[in-house]
C-alpha cells in the first residue's frame, strides 16, 4: 500500500510539473576550469539564476561574477580584475531551446540552446549542448561549453611567461522549480 501511495505521489508530482510551463532557479551552480602550464584550477558560484519557459522555448540565465570563488583570495582578486567585475558584474545567456524536449518523461534528454552569451560587455551568438530532466522537484538542467577569452575581449592574466589558457571550460547545473502561474 505504501508503495502504491508513493508511486501515486511521484506520478502526480511529475504530472503537475509537466503542466507547468516556466521553471526558475536562484541557486544553481556555475563552474569554470582554467589552465596554466602544469596546473589546472577552478572557480565556482552557487548563485546561478535562470528561467526556462517550455511554452515558448525561451531560456535566460545569468550570474553575478563577483560571487565566483577559486579558493585563493589573491587569485579571486586577479580574476575579478581581469573580468572587470566592477564595470561588468554579470554574465548572461538569453536564447531559446532549439531541440525537442518531452516534459512527460523523467529520462535525461539531450538538448541544444542557441542565443547570445554576454560577458565583459561583449555578446556572442553561441550554441550550447546540455541535458534537461524532469523530476518531481522540477527541471534539472546541465550544460557545458568552451569559452574563448579572446572572443570577449578578455586578456588572460600572466606572470612572467606563465599565462592563463584562452580556453575556459564552463559547466552549469541547476534544479529549476515550477513557477506558479
Amino acid at each position: 500500500m505504501k508503495k502504491l501511495i508513493a508511486t501515486f505521489i511521484f506520478i502526480s508530482a511529475i504530472a503537475s510539473a509537466a503542466m507547468a510551463q516556466s521553471y526558475m532557479t536562484e541557486e544553481g551552480s556555475a563552474v569554470f576550469y582554467s589552465k596554466v602550464p602544469l596546473h589546472t584550477f577552478s572557480g565556482e558560484s552557487e548563485n546561478l539564476t535562470g528561467i526556462i519557459n517550455l511554452s515558448n522555448s525561451k531560456v535566460d540565465f545569468y550570474i553575478d561574477l563577483t560571487t565566483l570563488e577559486t579558493g585563493i583570495e589573491k587569485r579571486d582578486r586577479d580574476m575579478k580584475e581581469t573580468l572587470e567585475t566592477e564595470k561588468y558584474p554579470f554574465a548572461e545567456f538569453f536564447g531559446e531551446l532549439v531541440s525537442d524536449f518531452n516534459p512527460d518523461t523523467t529520462a535525461e534528454q539531450p538538448v541544444t540552446v542557441k542565443g547570445e552569451f554576454k560577458i565583459h560587455g561583449v555578446s556572442q551568438e553561441v550554441t550550447i549542448d546540455g541535458t534537461l530532466q524532469m523530476k518531481p522537484e522540477g527541471l534539472v538542467v546541465k550544460a557545458s561549453w568552451i569559452l574563448l577569452l579572446e572572443d570577449y575581449d578578455i586578456v588572460p592574466p600572466s606572470l612572467l611567461f606563465v599565462k592563463v589558457d584562452q580556453e575556459q571550460e564552463i559547466e552549469i547545473e541547476a534544479l529549476l522549480k515550477p513557477v506558479e502561474n
